[in-house]
């Protein structure tokens, strides 16, 4: 059916559902026959393309065509086949662990889908539930208010001042107006989409006012189902840093490429052409391009992004975009909204000022949308109106009895222009009554009487100075105030606009409330200075509130630093731009003020962060260079164009999530500086070796050794906790490249002595064998060289663990690091001294002052690095 075309009472009754909603039992059922409220996403890849995938690499090739010469010329020559069985072994295990590397970074992802899956609220079995939006089934009545996301398409059967966003649908960038009416065709074949004034459908947002939706079609069975039919919802992007690294990757392969080409010549040039030459010489140039190119760089970046992204879920900061994380160790200015974040979102009336405390409780408690739950003994909804709630319930008026009394025939929902709402109530006696509370000085601006002595009297100066004096009074002392009034009407309003209701109102009375500061923010904030972060606090809140409460948290230090809104608003974009720095708390400010502070900080070329829970942040939160949606308190809006959410609301959290993106980018560079490093030494020592005219290592050992001492040891400083003085640094330059700050310099020079220990070993390997010092070929050489070549790495993994600091005062441990380095000497001592194993490796045994003389030259890169990180220290100050 054309739901659109037909009553309300005539879609319950197809659906098979009620205005009370469906009962647990029947959704499950519907949930089976209809499946999940999703649009199809695109198909995995299979673990054979993943497999196959990671053997197309264009170095990888090379390696397979060595193979595959190696083993042609072993078959026709009669010898042993142990190069292209270790050769095709070590491919394997690498195309291998990039599979479960990629699988483990995409279930990674999965988690964090799941952790901040989008929520509808539903009734089932006639109560109001919060479910997983993709539990939705047709029948069910969903509850939509200001802010929420369309989880389905459904009929609407209930409206107050309902608008509906629907631009990804119809284009239409103005909200639609939503009405519960049937609509008439005329002479038209059907509805366009856009005029369906009573339908809501999925990926459209309600911007204003509430309603009640039944649901009539989920999943693919939704509009936008029609128009994204395998479309997936889920795209990762490249972050910045990984197309950095990109391009790093492709100049290596094209340097190696050229250099492997001029071996090769240079070689057939010393040699002639030859069956053995042209396999010797190409097998060298195989040997330079496995040592110059960082396999593991790609898979190393991103397991390590992935996993700190999970560590960051568990601190209660759910990244939604990977280039968050990057960005978050450059943050230097945070603004962030007061109430849940910086405070606790407990709200408690504590005062009342007012003729007659009943009649505002009443009042206040009715002009609300938070509801009683008698059970639970505590009001649920917004914090605010929660307060006022419970605040009746505890003087003995309960809403679920008030709503008895005076049942809701009308209303005006709240909007933070003019910031207040109104509802309208018929009595028992069929009295019509409305209710107005808000921001005091906007509710007094609409009020013509007030009740003094328990009679109504006209509202007079003297009055209004009374109760804007005792406003303030309770604003000094960090109390939250809302002002509460009446107007008993003879009959029906003929319209509830606001405009038309707000007028001639009787006051009531203020309320006071308090949301006390979390504990933990005060020590946040110091961590922020000593970070060089600014932290900036945004409030709708009265300014003395505002500067009360940044005074208390130490975000003020004067309350000059404070201005409202209506202040901004008399401010010119340049001179704001020139004054920005001024302040550090906005008080009373509109959304639209949210985007012009932080556009006035990004011109100043500070990175900045903007949280946000209303629909209204959205615009802010998309222009900051780290958007934070609320994860408890946030609307689906600000969730969606979020980079990242709280899932505990808590200004902590982000600063937590600061020194977590400062530690993760800090790692990925010392893997970087790392891998590079090692790399290099090993494309040096090939170089050196082969234009002397002996064969240093083969590709087989590079291969292992990259495999064994490169990519664990780098995954594990990946891991490193982070140092003690990361929050004491200020943030770093966005626009700094991955050399940046001297690493450029480290990488060289780190190859270079890596290099050189190298050669050493070799050389005295030779000497012990021959007795001779020169630069032959020779067994024992090649195998010390593989020995020192494999430790150096693993021993100067360790130096890595701070880029300048001294590894002999680190306060932490690296438990992976030290695995990976018991677990690499193992297996490397296993691969030169089991004969079978270093007879395929074509290794020599070497005795045992051979073996401890390579691992003293690994050793001595300790402390060669801690004498130049010493210099270097001393150099910075």
């Amino acid at each position: 059916m054309k739901e659109y075309l037909s009553s309300c009472e005539e879609v319950l009754k197809e659906q098979n559902s009620s205005e009370q909603g469906l009962s647990t039992g029947e959704a499950q059922q519907r949930l089976s026959r209809f499946g999940k409220n999703e649009l199809e996403k695109g198909k995995k890849t299979s673990l054979l393309k993943r497999f196959l995938g990671e053997l197309a690499d264009p170095m990888i090739i090379i390696l397979i065509v060595a193979a595959a010469i190696s083993g042609i010329t072993a078959f026709y020559e009669g010898e042993s086949f142990a190069d292209v069985i270790i050769i095709l072994a070590v491919v394997i295990i690498n195309a291998v662990l990039g599979v479960v590397q990629e699988s483990k970074a995409e279930a990674a992802i999965e988690a964090l889908q799941e952790i901040a899956a989008a929520t509808s609220k539903v009734l089932r079995d006639g109560k109001v539930v919060t479910l997983k939006s993709d539990e939705l089934v047709p029948g069910d009545v969903v509850l939509l208010e200001a802010g929420d996301a369309v989880p389905a398409d459904g009929r609407i059967i209930e409206a107050a001042s309902l608008k509906i966003e629907e631009a990804a649908l119809t284009g239409e960038s103005v909200p639609a107006n939503k009405i519960t009416d049937l609509l008439q065709l005329g002479g038209e074949k059907d509805v366009p989409l856009g005029d369906r004034k009573n339908m809501a459908y999925m990926g459209s947002t309600v911007v204003y006012g509430r309603g009640k939706v039944v649901i009539t079609g989920t999943g693919m069975n939704t509009e936008m189902g029609k128009i994204a039919q395998a479309l997936s919802q889920a795209k990762d992007d490249a972050t910045p840093l990984q197309i950095k690294l990109n391009q790093l990757s492709k100049i290596l392969t094209i340097l190696v490429i050229g250099i492997c080409a001029v071996i090769f010549a240079v070689g057939l040039f010393r040699s002639g052409i030859s069956g053995d030459t042209i396999l010797s010489t190409f097998m060298v140039a195989v040997s330079l391009a496995v040592a110059a190119i960082p396999e593991g760089l790609a898979a190393v970046v991103t397991i390590v992004l992935s996993i700190g992204v999970t560590n960051m879920s568990k601190r209660n900061a759910i990244i939604r975009k990977l280039t968050a994380v990057e960005t978050l160790g450059c943050t230097q200015i945070i603004c962030s909204d007061k109430t849940g974040t910086l405070t606790q979102n407990k709200m408690t009336v504590v005062e009342h000022v007012a003729d007659n405390e009943q009649n505002l409780e009443i009042a206040m408690a009715l002009c609300s949308d938070a509801e009683y739950d008698a059970e639970a003994g505590e009001a649920v909804g917004e914090p605010t109106e929660c307060a006022l709630v419970n605040d009746a319930a505890k003087n003995g008026l309960p809403k679920t009895q008030l709503k008895e009394e005076y049942v809701r025939v009308g209303e005006a929902p709240f909007d933070s222009m003019r910031k207040m709402m109104s509802t309208v109530h018929k009595t028992k006696e069929n009295q019509i009554i409305q209710f107005t509370k808000g921001a005091p000085d906007e509710v007094l601006k609409c009020c013509t009487h007030a009740i003094v002595n328990g009679a109504k009297v006209p509202m007079t100066e003297e009055i209004r100075a009374s109760i804007l004096k005792s406003n303030k009074a309770m604003a000094d002392r960090a109390l939250r105030v809302l002002c509460g009034a009446c107007r008993e009407w003879d009959k029906m309003p003929e319209s509830t606009e606001p405009a038309f209701l707000e007028q001639e109102l009787t006051y009531l009375g203020l309320s006071g409330m308090i949301d006390p500061v979390r504990p933990e923010v005060k020590a946040a904030i110091v961590e922020c200075r000593e970070a060089g972060i600014r932290p900036i606090m945004i409030t709708g809140d009265h300014k003395d509130t505002a500067v009360a409460i940044g005074m208390e948290l130490g975000i003020l230090s004067d309350p000059s630093q404070a201005i409202t809104g209506a202040q901004l608003n008399e401010i010119s974009d340049e001179d704001f731009q020139n004054r920005i720095e001024e302040f550090s708390v906005y008080a009373r400010v509109q959304p639209e003020h949210k985007v012009r502070i932080v556009n006035a900080w990004k011109k100043k070329g500070m990175i900045t962060a903007m949280t946000g829970d209303g629909v209204n942040d959205a615009p802010s939160i998309k222009s900051a260079d780290i958007g934070v949606g609320m994860g408890i308190t946030g609307t689906d809006v600000t969730k969606n164009v979020a980079d990242m959410v709280l899932a505990d609301d808590n200004f902590a959290t982000i600063v937590s999530a600061v020194e977590e993106g400062r530690r993760i980018y800090a790692n990925i560079r010392k893997a970087i500086q790392f891998l590079l490093a090692s790399n290099l030494a090993e494309v040096l020592a090939i170089f050196f070796s082969t234009m002397i005219g002996f064969t240093i290592l083969k590709p087989v050992h590079l291969l292992w050794i990259n495999l064994i001492t490169d990519c664990f040891p780098a995954l594990a400083l990946g891991l490193e906790k982070s140092e003690a003085d990361i929050m004491k640094k200020k943030p770093r330059d966005p626009k700094e490249g991955i050399f940046a700050g001297g690493m450029g310099f480290d990488v060289f020079f780190q190859g270079a002595v890596v290099t050189v220990l190298v050669m050493i070993s070799y050389l005295v390997g030779h000497r012990i064998e021959s007795g001779a010092w020169e630069f032959v070929n020779s067994a024992d050489g090649t195998t010390m060289a593989f020995l020192t070549l494999s430790m150096v790495e693993i021993f100067h993994s360790l130096n890595m663990r701070s880029r300048r600091g001294s590894i002999f005062k680190l306060n932490s441990h690296n438990k992976f690091l030290y695995g990976a380095m018991v677990v690499s000497l193992i297996l490397t001592t296993v691969v030169i001294e089991v004969p079978f194993i270093a007879k395929a490796f074509q290794f020599t045994p070497i005795d045992f002052t051979e073996y401890v003389i390579a691992l003293g030259l690994a050793v001595l890169i300790i402390p060669i690095m801690e004498i130049v990180k010493a210099v270097q220290r001393k150099l910075g100050k």
